[in-house]
């Protein structure tokens, strides 16, 4: 199998020597993806991870955190931090998560920048750029979808606008897997030499009741209509895993308005149905074992106004 091929746990990597002897130095670090949204952070996630750990819809604006995933290798751990997409707005929640993104530059060992291929730079590319220049973090450039038609001269033209050696600007396919092993060996050789920071185990420092929240969330965005998912949140009432059979979860999903509660709601309840037999196939894949999810929808009209509320549903 190729390395084209390999499933992203598979990978394997030559390390580096240390000073030309035969002992090989432990790297380990944290590698912020950034860019604007739906720039393909979260599928380059899972796909390195060779786990679903971020959600991932067709909608931009998704990811409302920053989540950590945790890349374990013989001599090397990468500890990818998945952020929100960058993006201008006035809007409480979003000023919460562009300050996420702010944090997760200024916390990490590099920055890797991803460029959508079909579409290249963006407004919110020069103000990563900025931030990564005045926090003095070193840069690499991931130019994503490589498996679909990118304009010649692509590499280079981004290479000059970033201020980077075109050999920075790594085209891959996280679809496809093509240029992932090369991208995951240019992001290891740039990572301090440091003993692991996280236990062999460790896949992410979110708790599982979060990751159901986020997955009861995803189900939402993919079944409602186009505006309605970026007013709702999602919040865990009770989370029962004393079963070791099944998990039991009770959860509200919170909306704005009266009306948006009729939506979610659907006739006869139909829609809110729909969402959490969604968000059950995929709990039950995460957590590999049976799931009982019970979905309430709740009028919470404050809570997209409160700095507070938003940092308890853990959108920060």
């Amino acid at each position: 199998m190729s390395d084209a091929d390999a499933a992203p746990g598979e990978l394997d990597h030559a390390p580096k020597a240390v000073g030309g002897d035969d002992r090989v130095a432990h790297r380990a670090g944290f590698v912020a993806l950034v860019g604007p949204p739906n720039a393909g952070k979260s599928t380059l996630l899972n796909r390195l991870l060779g786990e679903k750990l971020a959600i991932v819809t067709a909608k931009p604006q998704t990811t409302r955190s920053r989540i950590l995933g945790i890349l374990h290798r013989e001599h090397a751990q990468v500890l990818w931090v998945d952020t929100p997409g960058l993006h201008e707005s006035t809007k409480k929640l979003n000023q919460a998560l562009n300050a996420a993104v702010e944090t997760a530059l200024g916390d990490c060992d590099l920055a890797l920048m991803l460029v959508d291929g079909t579409r290249g730079l963006e407004d919110p590319h020069e103000r990563l750029l900025q931030a990564a220049r005045a926090k003095e973090r070193p840069l690499l450039v991931a130019l994503t979808k490589a498996d679909l038609s990118t304009p010649s001269g692509a590499r280079e033209e981004i290479a000059r606008a970033c201020g980077v050696e075109p050999g920075e600007v790594r085209a891959i396919s996280a679809r496809t897997g093509e240029g992932i092993p090369e991208l995951l060996d240019a992001v290891i050789e740039r990572l301090p030499e440091s003993p692991p920071l996280y236990g062999p185990d460790e896949l992410t420092d979110k708790p599982l009741r979060f990751l159901c929240a986020e997955l009861v969330r995803e189900a939402a965005f993919e079944s409602l209509g186009k505006e309605l998912p970026y007013s709702m949140a999602v919040e865990i009432v009770s989370f029962d895993e004393s079963d070791p059979a099944r998990i039991v979860i009770h959860a509200n999903l919170l909306v704005e308005r009266n009306s948006q509660k009729r939506i979610v709601v659907g006739t006869g309840g139909a829609m809110v149905k729909r969402i959490g037999s969604r968000a059950r196939r995929e709990i039950e894949k995460l957590v590999g074992g049976r799931c009982h999810l019970e979905l309430f929808v709740k009028v919470d009209p404050k809570w997209l106004k409160s700095d507070r509320r938003i940092e308890s549903l853990g959108y920060v």
